[in-house]
């Protein structure tokens, strides 16, 4: 469970989230879309507890992981040397569960995490949260800079573990297709502020989300 209350953050003088409220109940994938700049990160970084609300509340029910954008691996580390960091809150050393998960990175092991292709990167990153065990996932732009072929493919294992795990998931994206295939409910944000939400199907039908906000029409 997430649940995000008139959050206010701040960068000094500058209001980078501005009264925002969101939820995701347990087990429910919800996401959170909008243009570069408009809070999205500062949101997942504040959530993860690297950043300090000026006011509002954030309640995680247990444990949470975040995702980052740009993944943020180690290069010069092995994949499982990256996964075992991921263990360190919740003492998990042994990285056999993940690889059961996601048996790719079983056979990326011993390679080094810098030499890897940007969706075999983004994999890694997903083992890493998963060695924490969470409750809830925050995915900071899951098809950044990805194929649409590999996005997919990520895309459909985030989906499995949700319904497999009952993990509550907050995907925070660009790409409202995706967003909207893989999630019941959507909120948008711009400036700092949210404009719209509802559940994904509605807003895929409204012409000032697919516009104004997504960059073009939805079919």
């Amino acid at each position: 469970m997430i649940d995000v209350q008139d959050l206010v953050v701040s960068y000094g003088t500058a209001t980078a989230l501005e009264h925002l409220t969101l939820t995701a109940a347990k087990g429910e994938m919800v996401a959170l879309l909008g243009p570069n700049g408009a809070g999205k990160s500062t949101l997942a970084n504040t959530l993860a507890g690297l950043l300090r609300p000026a006011s509002g509340s954030v309640r995680i029910g247990g444990r949470l992981a975040l995702i980052p954008e740009g993944r943020q691996l180690f290069p010069d580390l092995s994949v499982a040397d990256n996964l075992v960091l991921g263990g360190w809150r919740s003492g998990r050393r042994d990285p056999a569960l993940v690889y059961d998960l996601l048996p790719r990175l079983a056979e990326l092991a011993g390679r080094r995490a810098g030499v890897l292709s940007g969706g075999e990167q983004q994999m890694v990153a997903f083992g890493r949260a998963l060695m924490s065990e969470p409750d809830a996932l925050v995915v900071d732009e899951l098809s950044l800079g990805l194929a649409p072929n590999v996005t997919a493919d990520l895309a459909a294992h985030l989906a499995e573990l949700n319904r497999s795990h009952g993990l509550t998931v907050l995907l925070i994206e660009q790409n409202a297709r995706l967003a909207f295939d893989l999630c019941s409910r959507a909120y948008v944000l711009e400036s700092g502020r949210l404009v719209t939400e509802g559940p994904c199907d509605e807003l895929a039908d409204d012409p000032r989300v697919a516009s104004a906000y997504l960059g073009g029409a939805i079919t």
